[in-house]
């Protein structure tokens, strides 16, 4: 290599001599991740009502250490991650705080940007919000409508199943098993003006005291699907390389989304798709609803933005996992260690093959640990997972509501 070689195909060379190799959801196995040199990504994005919670981190840490590894590849990355800032929870919480649905959406967005932010999380290519999308939403209807796979009924237009060859590949659930997730997931299948109870709202009238859009078919808001599949096509492409989030969206989220855009373009809708497990505690997953939550900002004011970091990282993306206090203690311990390890970096090769082995963090983790006792340097290493040896502790940015200098300012 020529010192005229920039530094990505050196990368490039050196890192990426086996494929990558993901879980591909839809097709129930791990397979070849083959992309281009720009890899476009869509994440799901926080309806933002609420802080963020441990379970949130764990998914967005996952895209984060994928792209990561993307472009010590050589790739370049860009993951759209949305803000859905209009949708039933935003608005029933504004309701309960009397306060406007966007004030709202404001201020737990400025607390999620922090808490990523001192997490070390890249940032996205693009973070949109589907308020700023209303007329792409519009149009996008249009063409599912011109192509025969919705209907209007009662001032709402409603996306039919029945017209979709393939509903339910995704998750593959039975019809019985959909039609008790769609009820437990706001899918409404009660609704009366639905030709089956599977169909899904593409736009809905709005209640009085809930934000209104005109279309051609009556006053009304987008449906919490169809803000996904547009913003992804709006900012990435027709077809994008991987669609993620958490494993929860599958049904109905995902399995809606593919239908819609699938059924709109006549495309395929992403090439591959990539789910969290839930991270649980009390035995259930971790949730807004049920309120069983741990939230970033609160470990952030004990912890190391990058302990918190590891302690998710210790469990595979793929296996659900119990929230337990003690897994913060044994990430800070495996930091001083990490950082007290030699200069230089032994374990790099390893911990590539690691993560192109379905993105396998423990293993990668490991890896380093082994180094470490070793007496072998990690640096290089740890940066492949977005933890940064090479300063004393990193940096806590202030969060609205702090005092000057203060600690994260306490949670509603």
């Amino acid at each position: 290599m020529t010192a005229r070689q920039p530094a990505e195909v050196v990368r490039q060379a050196e890192g990426a001599a086996q494929p990558m190799r993901i879980y591909d959801t839809i097709a129930g196995e791990v397979v070849p991740f083959e992309v281009g040199p720009v890899v476009t990504m869509y994440t799901c994005g926080i309806t933002p009502y609420d802080a963020t919670h441990l379970g949130h981190a764990a998914t967005y840490l996952t895209y984060d250490v994928l792209q990561r590894r993307l472009r010590d590849r050589g790739h370049e990355t860009r993951c759209v991650r949305n803000v859905t800032d209009v949708d039933d929870d935003i608005l029933r919480k504004a309701r309960t705080l009397g306060v406007h649905y966007l004030d709202l959406a404001a201020a737990e967005v400025a607390r999620f940007d922090s808490d990523m932010a001192a997490l070390g999380m890249l940032a996205c290519w693009s973070e949109p919000r589907a308020t700023s999308a209303i007329a792409d939403i519009r149009g996008f209807i249009g063409m599912v409508l011109d192509r025969g796979h919705a209907y209007v009924a009662g001032g709402a237009v409603y996306f039919e199943v029945a017209t979709f060859d393939g509903f339910g590949e995704l998750s593959k659930l039975d019809r019985d098993e959909m039609l008790v997730l769609a009820a437990e997931r706001g899918g409404n299948p009660d609704d009366p003006a639905k030709r089956d109870p599977l169909d899904f709202v593409l736009w809905q009238p709005s209640a009085p005291d809930e934000p209104q859009w005109g279309s051609l078919w009556g006053p009304g808001r987008p449906g919490w699907h169809i803000e996904c599949s547009t913003l992804a096509m709006r900012e990435l492409a027709t077809t994008i390389d991987l669609h993620g989030g958490g494993s929860d969206l599958i049904f109905p989220h995902h399995e809606c989304e593919r239908a819609q855009s699938t059924a709109a373009t006549g495309e395929p809708f992403a090439r591959h798709w990539m789910h969290q497990a839930m991270v649980r505690m009390d035995g259930e997953k971790m949730s807004k609803s049920l309120g069983n939550l741990v939230f970033v900002s609160d470990l952030l004011k004990e912890y190391d933005p990058r302990a918190v970091r590891l302690a998710a990282l210790a469990h595979h993306y793929r296996d659900s996992w119990e929230w337990r206090p003690a897994m913060m203690v044994e990430a800070a311990e495996r930091l001083e260690r990490w950082q007290r390890a030699a200069t230089g970096d032994g374990p790099l090769a390893e911990v590539r093959a690691a993560l192109d082995h379905d993105l396998d963090t423990p293993a990668a983790l490991a890896r380093i640990d082994d180094a470490v006792g070793g007496g072998q340097g990690v640096a290089a290493s740890a940066m492949l997972l977005g933890v940064d040896l090479r300063a004393g502790e990193a940096p806590r940015p202030e969060r609205p509501g702090d005092a000057p200098g203060g600690p994260g300012g306490a949670r509603r």
